[in-house]
Order: structure tokens, then sequence, then C-alpha cells
């Protein structure tokens, strides 16, 4: 193992989420190259780690005071062995090459285990929507869409939103797609419901994270209805997460953004959910708004210099790490075993080190890895690209229920290899080796 990381390193120096993610895959796969050495003789892996296309490139765009300002715009396209580049678009200062090539590594996995024909891609930029007019984000959408349109298409790289990029940037970057290739097909997901979007779309990634938690507690004879449940995050994924615990008969008591978080000792029911969604989604607030509303909680702010987050101490059963990538460090986890947690469910994409898996998965909590539990969301994104294929919409029902099998079938093919591994119940092992499977067979029927 360390010959192979010792060349990724090299060759992406620098990249340390990029060199964490595919260390994960790396270590969880080693039993399949034991087992089948053609993977070994046909390089897949080190041609997996390498992108089939790596763009960068220049936005410029004129702020609401006329000043010129400049961003960096990128498209990872990763893997396409098994269908057009799928992934998300993510704006947030944070943004640089080596975060999105690790979401586009996953994002290889992710889409394998869903079942449909769609490759890993992920791009983004530095630009910070935050604080930003509507016009100052058309303004950008439109600068960054006139460059990446030459790189995308229905059939060759369907992007999608992620962090920063909900429903108004969708709608931006769709429109100048539209005037700039004058062609009207299903080229991003999450588009509006009215022009090509599919219902559940917005929900997809929360819901799915909650199906797929109340599968692996129904394998164990439990169930979500009545569990205390920790909920990262504010924005879409920890929104509907919340929104399909209380459905489940489950009690979520946390929210959180970058400056700190709720708890609600009461519980965050429907009234208070559509707080938090007008709150976030429409007057872009912070989360600290919330304890001046509900007597009944409290809000925390983070000290971004501490070893640990708080959140993570709070006594529960279930937690959601619902924002973003390495929010739980090995400290986080031991104190969530204190706090009584038996599940972790992962609702964004590797909230989690390698050493707070470790800290999981030894003290025998059901843990499951992003790249399945969070793939509810890029599985509605290709039901909405058969839906703008086909011309036509699926009832609410319809793809509800499909979100509901794709998570499942997810869940039971983890589980049965990681049975057939074995190592049963390692989710992370069954996920990994599900998803190589797929694609590396693909790589090797396609020739080099």
């Amino acid at each position: 193992m360390s010959d192979f990381m010792n060349r990724v390193i090299a060759r992406s120096p620098g990249e340390a989420e990029f060199h964490q993610a595919v260390r994960e895959l790396y270590e969880t796969v080693q039993p399949v190259l034991e087992k089948h050495p053609k993977y070994k003789n046909h390089k897949i892996l080190e041609r997996m780690v390498e992108p089939e296309r790596l763009i960068s490139f220049r936005i410029t765009w004129v702020d609401d005071q006329g000043n010129l300002q400049v961003n960096k715009g990128y498209r990872v396209q990763m893997n396409g062995a098994i269908g057009p580049f799928k992934g998300g678009l993510r704006f947030h200062p944070s943004v640089n090459q080596s975060i999105l090539k690790f979401l586009a590594f996953e994002q290889i996995f992710k889409n394998s285990l869903t079942g449909l024909p769609m490759g890993g891609g992920k791009g983004g930029s530095d630009f910070d929507p935050k604080g930003k007019s509507d016009n100052e984000v058309m303004r950008f959408c439109q600068a960054f869409m006139s460059e990446l349109y030459r790189h995308i298409d229905a059939d060759t790289d369907v992007p999608a939103g992620d962090i920063g990029v909900g429903g108004r940037e969708i709608g931006y970057l769709f429109g100048y797609y539209r005037k700039l290739k004058n062609v009207y097909h299903g080229v991003l997901t999450g588009k509006g419901q009215g022009w090509g979007g599919s219902l559940i779309r917005p929900e997809a990634t929360g819901y799915g994270s909650v199906y797929f938690a109340q599968n692996m507690l129904q394998n164990v004879g439990d169930s979500l209805a009545g569990k205390i449940c920790l909920v990262s995050g504010s924005g879409n994924v920890a929104q509907f997460t919340i929104e399909k615990l209380l459905h489940m008969g489950a009690k979520p008591v946390t929210a959180s953004d970058s400056s700190g978080f709720i708890y609600d000792s009461e519980g965050i029911n429907e009234e208070k959910l559509e707080f938090i969604k007008d709150l976030k989604n429409n007057k872009r607030g912070r989360i600290s708004e919330y304890a001046d509303k509900y007597s009944s909680a409290t809000y925390t702010s983070i000290d971004s210099s501490a070893d640990f987050n708080p959140l993570w101490s709070l006594t529960a059963n279930c937690a959601f790490p619902s924002a973003t990538q390495n929010e739980i460090n090995e400290k986080d986890a031991h104190n969530l075993v204190k706090g009584g947690i038996k599940l972790v469910c992962e609702g964004a994409n590797m909230p989690s080190t390698i050493e707070a898996i470790n800290v999981f998965q030894s003290n025998g909590l059901l843990y499951a890895p992003g790249k399945a539990s969070n793939a509810g969301g890029v599985a509605v994104s290709g039901l909405e690209m058969s839906q703008n294929s086909l011309r036509l919409g699926w009832t609410r029902e319809e793809v509800d229920n499909r979100l509901k099998d794709i998570m499942k079938n997810i869940h039971d093919t983890a589980l049965r290899t990681s049975e057939e591994y074995g190592d049963k119940g390692n989710y992370v092992m069954g996920a990994n080796i599900a998803g190589f499977i797929k694609v590396a067979d693909a790589m090797i029927d396609q020739g080099v």
C-alpha cells in the first residue's frame, strides 16, 4: 500500500483530501485485488486515480459596484466507464483541485452503487455566494457557464448542485447554457419542476440518507422510531434529513452552520423546520436566529481552533453528519460513542476522517459511508435525466418509491458484499468493493 500511495502523493502533491479518499478505497478493496489479479494486471486503481479530464479556467465578472472580480473554475471528469460524467457543482471559498478530485473520486463509486448508468465527476469554483445579490450571483453563473458549456452535454457530462449551488444557481446556469448552445435538453439536474426538474430531487439526499439508516436498523431488528438524532448542517441535505426523520417518528434535536449549532431539547418539529427552511433558503440568515425565536433551544458558537466539535458530544442515539467533509475527527468520534450513539449515517461527502471511522467500527457502531448513504441525491438526478430523455415527468410518489428501492438495493448490495469478502456488516468495505467491481469490469471490457 505504501508504494501505491507514495506514487499517488507524488503525482498529486498537496492534495490531502484526495489522498484520504484514495487511501480509504485502497485499504478496503485489498481482498478483491488478492482474489482477482486481473484488476492489478490491468492497473485499474492506477487508472482510476487519474481523472480522464481535469479542466481549470478563469472566471471574470463584475459586481454591483462595478468592480471586476476574478475566480477560479473547475470541472473534474474523473471516470466515464459506465455512463456520462455526473456530479455536482460547488461554489465555496474552500473549493480547490484537491477537494474536487476527492469528490469526483467518491462520485465514481456512489454513482456505480445506484445501478444507474452514470460516471463520476465534480466541479465548482472558489466563488462565495454568501452576501451576494441575486444579480451578482446571476452574473457570476453566466460567466462560469460561458466556459463550462464547452465541456458538458446531456450525453457527456451532466452537472448538478452541491454546496452553494441551489435552485437559483441551477436556473441561471441552465438559462445561459440554453442561450449559448440553442438547445433545450437535460444538461443539468436539480432544475425547476416547471422546466425539466424532477419531483423529490431537492429532498433526495436527505431522504435517501434516512432511508439507508432505516434499512440498517431494520437489519438488526430496530427502527428510527423514538430515536434522538443529531444532525449537522442546515442546508438542503440537513433540512430534508430532519424532515424525513420526523416522518419516521424520530426526534432530531440539532442543526448547524459554519458559525455554530443549535440544540433543541424539545426536538425540531415541523413548524420549527419550516422556520429553518425560510431562514436559510430565503432570508439566508444564521442558525443562531433559531435560538432567538425558540426558548427550548440553545446556541453554541464554534471555536475553529478547538480540536473537537461540541455538537458531537451531546447525548443521542443516531448521528447524521450532513454539513461538509472531515467534520468528525477522532476525538469527535470518541465523544459520539460516549454519548450513546449507535448509528452514524453520512449525509455529507466524507464527513468522517479515517481515524473517526476506525473508532466507529472498533466500537461496533452501525456506520454508513457517504458514498452509500448519501447516494439518494445523485440517484434522483439520474431519474431526472431519464425523465428528460423520455420528455415526461413522474409523480412524486413514483419518484419517492424508486428512491426507496434504490437506497434499499444499495444497502443490501453493500451488506451482501461485505459478507462475501469476510467482514459482514462493514458497510465501508461492502460499498467500496461493490462500486469498484462494476466500474473496474467496465474499464477492462472497454480496453486500454
